[in-house]
């Protein structure tokens, strides 16, 4: 058995200690500063005495009870501590079932690192370990790109460089991986101006996945809110320790900085890794279940994330503990902004209403750190009113699934319906969504720019898995099929799966998806992979296949080549539109402008809107005082159309043009995706033939 004493050699004035800041600290003001002393403060409410034990030597774990309690926080001064030691919580006065690196200690909230280490049986046990936050950041900064300048790009760290030719083999998979120059440059030049990484919070494996072989992919099972997951490092930095592990990080986010890439991170603070009631306590059940977590009145837990446990963001402590987490990853590692998994979850009160005025989202807004910092919500929940896309404060973004739904209704629902000889929908939705879904924000006094646009994201099928699957196949999770959404809004071209003959009519289907996220008004988000045409061929859920069915593939053939170059075409054409638009473009309501016209030429009538037999749209958006115009001609229909481009006099009715000739200069269309009739000019009032479902965008 390792040898374990008590800790005792500081003298009384020495053993003044603070109840703040939360977890471990070396320098507390006004505690004297000792060689290997630290503060040590838990919250931890359900216990009425608490011991910290940690490993002072590696056959020596130690013991000490924190004296001071004051308000469910405990707090005492501990010698003999350094950084890179393993340490937990007890309740003071109860034997451990077994020696102390043999059992599991409760972990510390506010742990800046966690280890995993196997006990005799081979089960992990989990330990916090103390570390320092020295780093050279050189002239670091944010990067603080505006909003309609962004374009997010959704990745995963492990997934985006396993099979990557250019990342040296030993970094692949790994933090070092993602800020590695060659990934860096192929996101410059794709036109990406912010990586938005699935969770790099410490999580672990839920049972079941442990007892079926497979693992938490996407990592939406957090067991740290101030650690760094491990097993995304390289190998070194895990075997030098929690410390390597960091400054790993925080060389990926420098590195992407110095590119000018902002990092926004996806966090859960909406559960924990802790699982439902009767699962083992790993921390947060330990120290305070009744406080941490919600309950219903007969004690159960209250879950409204479908992960077993819900934290409780009616209670201080618990906002406390987020903030105090999202200012540490913005001050400690530069993050520039965070989309917040289940985000109505953190914004209900005692009652578990959604409330506006939330304290968390008062103080996120109030917080001077906070100040420019990204701030994306998953809108929506499984609790009551669960769905709250638009009503997020200012201040923040939401996840657009308006938008998500209404694109796949047009270019796949629809087409599917049409393919069929059935009715398709009518153009009133799509012009909602092509506008950024205005009137949804406009009642949080938000602008479009709060819409993050998307069609797809990790969860769900890929772009190109739109169109070759109508239906789930997710068989290699191990739940006989029945996991994942049954409601996917795709369309296999009427065979299920790949086919050759098929590649080219889901190839332009894809780059009509693509296209229409990148010329809406609002911030676009691309999945990781779409813009190659990746496949994890019909699995919809993928979150526990850390594989070649997740991870992108960088073999590619003629059709994905095709697809990268127009969306990097695309996002050219995108970016070049914006710089000739005024600063506050599209927000400003008094100086943008968006047109409406039918394949007349016309303005569009209401009639038109709403009948399904109208498939034909075109958009022409720009300000009064920008340089340029752009428009945007959108054929919905099976077959080619007859489009007349708004011409002089119904331009200047409008009030836009102040009359002269108006030219249009075709820049992009996903009929002709090698670009051979790039720079045709056409006047206004003369007739284009486009091509049956497509988009063609023209410079005004």
């Amino acid at each position: 058995m390792a040898n374990v004493v008590t800790s005792g050699r500081l003298t009384p004035s020495e053993r003044i200690s603070r109840a703040f800041p939360l977890g471990v600290h070396r320098s507390v003001a006004g505690v004297p500063d000792v060689p290997e002393a630290v503060n040590v403060s838990v919250y931890a409410p359900g216990l009425d005495a608490v011991d910290i034990w940690f490993q002072a030597s590696p056959e020596r774990w130690t013991n000490v009870l924190l004296q001071r309690r004051s308000a469910g926080i405990h707090h005492g001064r501990v010698d003999g501590f350094a950084p890179g030691v393993r340490y937990g919580f007890w309740q003071h006065g109860v034997p451990l079932p077994a020696q102390p690196g043999l059992s599991q200690l409760l972990l510390d909230p506010y742990g800046r690192g966690i280890q995993t280490v196997y006990g005799d049986a081979g089960q992990p046990l989990y330990f916090s370990v103390a570390t320092e936050q020295a780093f050279d950041w050189g002239r670091d900064q944010h990067p603080h790109l505006p909003w309609r300048d962004t374009v997010v790009y959704e990745a995963h760290v492990r997934g985006m460089t396993m099979l990557h030719p250019d990342v040296p083999e030993e970094l692949r998979g790994t933090y070092a991986g993602m800020g590695h120059p060659a990934v860096i440059e192929y996101l410059l030049d794709l036109g990406i101006t912010a990586v938005e990484l699935l969770p790099v919070h410490f999580h672990i494996d839920e049972p079941h996945l442990q007892d079926l072989g497979l693992s938490n992919y996407w990592g939406y099972n957090t067991l740290g809110f101030f650690s760094p997951h491990t097993g995304y490092a390289t190998a070194g930095a895990q075997a030098a320790g929690p410390q390597a592990v960091q400054d790993e990080v925080k060389a990926m986010v420098k590195a992407l900085h110095q590119a000018g890439i902002e990092v926004i991170l996806d966090v859960v603070y909406n559960h924990t890794a802790e699982g439902a009631q009767d699962e083992p306590a790993l921390c947060w059940r330990g120290l305070g279940d009744a406080v941490y977590y919600r309950h219903t009145a007969d004690g159960r837990y209250l879950d409204t994330t479908g992960c077993g446990n819900t934290l409780d963001f009616s209670e201080p402590r618990v906002i406390q503990m987020a903030l105090d987490s999202l200012r540490y990853w913005v001050s400690e590692f530069h993050v520039d902004g965070f989309r917040f998994d289940l985000a109505p979850t953190l914004a209900r009160d005692a009652e578990n209403r959604y409330e506006r005025r939330h304290p968390l989202l008062v103080a996120l807004a109030a917080d001077p750190l906070m100040q420019g910092i990204k701030l994306i919500a998953e809108p929506w929940d499984l609790g009551p009113d669960g769905w709250q896309t638009g009503n997020f404060p200012p201040g923040w973004a939401d996840w657009n699934d308006h938008f998500r739904d209404t694109v796949r209704d047009f270019w796949l629902v629809d087409q599917a319906a049409l393919a069929a000889g059935e009715p398709a929908g009518s153009l009133a939705r799509l012009g909602g969504a092509l506008a950024g879904s205005a009137e949804l924000f406009a009642r949080s006094d938000r602008t479009p720019l709060s819409s993050i646009n998307l069609v797809t994201a990790h969860d769900g099928f890929t772009m190109a898995d739109l169109t070759m699957y109508n239906h789930k196949h997710n068989e290699a999770n191990g739940e006989d099929n029945r996991d994942g959404s049954d409601h996917n809004r795709s369309w296999n071209h009427d065979l299920e799966g790949p086919d050759p003959d098929l590649a080219a009519r889901r190839a332009q289907t894809a780059r009509n998806l693509m296209a229409t996220l990148l010329f809406s008004v609002g911030v676009p988000m691309i999945t990781a992979g779409d813009e190659i045409g990746r496949t994890q061929h019909g699995n919809n859920n993928s979150y526990c296949q850390d594989n070649r069915i997740s991870w992108l593939s960088w073999d590619l053939d003629g059709e994905a080549q095709r697809m990268l170059e127009t969306t990097r075409r695309l996002l050219r054409i995108r970016r070049g539109f914006l710089a000739l638009q005024p600063y506050a473009f599209p927000a400003d309501s008094r100086d943008a402008f968006l047109l409406w016209f039918s394949a007349t030429g016309e303005p569009m009538t209401e009639g038109e809107w709403h009948d399904p037999g109208c498939r034909v749209l075109q958009l022409l958006l720009g300000s009064v005082n920008g340089e340029r115009a752009a428009l945007v001609v959108i054929n919905g229909q099976a077959e080619a159309a007859d489009v007349v481009l708004p011409g002089r006099d119904t331009l200047h009715a409008t009030g836009v043009d102040s009359g002269g000739s108006r030219l249009y200069e075709l820049l992009a269309t996903t009929a002709d995706p090698d670009g051979r009739r790039t720079g045709a000019r056409l006047a206004g009032g003369e007739t284009e033939r486009v091509a049956a479902d497509s988009i063609s965008v023209y410079q005004a």
